[in-house]
């Protein structure tokens, strides 16, 4: 595989990484200390820019009792699995 696609295929990799923190993150109601809040603010900042057009576009799952299931992490991680499935096929 070329070396441009190997770093595209890193920065994929690692931002689903970012996108699967981020739902965890979301499903954690606490404070964050001191320590952790830029981190979790960083994951948060760089995660909101692909995932707020995702919402605009998917409804929320309804659960009841007021709570509602995103899906747009879900589906943002199944298209960038498919865009690092097509750079394989291309190499």
């Amino acid at each position: 595989m070329p070396m441009a696609l190997r770093i595209v295929d890193i920065v994929i990799t690692t931002y689903i990484f970012f996108v699967v923190a981020r739902a965890i993150l979301s499903w954690l109601p606490i404070r964050w200390p001191e320590p952790l809040r830029p981190l979790v603010v960083f994951i948060y900042d760089i995660t909101e820019f692909a995932l707020a057009p995702l919402r605009r576009i998917l409804p929320t799952v309804p659960l009841g009792g007021g709570v509602g299931l995103d899906l747009s992490p879900v589906v943002l991680i199944l298209l960038l699995t498919a865009i690092r499935w097509l750079i394989y096929r291309l190499a």
